[in-house]
């Protein structure tokens, strides 16, 4: 791979943290603060996306997936916001976050690689 490339992925990434920021405060506006949606929007939109990536356009996988995926996406927010909703006595709130996000994260994730083999 190319300096280039490297460093295109490097921007992409940045975009892609930029969006997710972006997205979680739209979203906490709209629904508040008291359970993170922007952020499990963004993981499962994220997995959709990297699935459709991968499987349509494979030569973009490492620009698109790593770089600008990889930044928009967060599973060290998503845990520490689990973690913050069981300290809270929000017990319920942080089960489904952990388990919600990855069950519906595998299910976007075989969405995105489904219709992107149909591209």
């Amino acid at each position: 791979m190319s300096p280039l490339l490297f460093l295109g992925a490097a921007l992409a990434g940045g975009i892609g943290a930029v969006l997710r920021y972006l997205v979680d405060l739209g979203v906490a506006r709209l629904a508040g603060r008291r359970f993170p949606w922007g952020i499990l929007l963004v993981n499962i939109s994220g997995s959709f996306a990297l699935g459709l990536v991968t499987a349509a356009l494979p030569d973009a996988a490492f620009l698109l997936g790593a770089g600008l995926l990889g930044g928009y996406t967060t599973f060290s927010t998503a845990m520490l916001d689990t973690v913050a909703l069981w300290r809270d006595g929000e017990r319920q709130a942080s089960a489904f976050n952990a388990v919600g996000m990855l069950l519906l994260g595998l299910l976007a994730a075989g969405l995105g690689l489904g219709l992107g083999a149909l591209l």
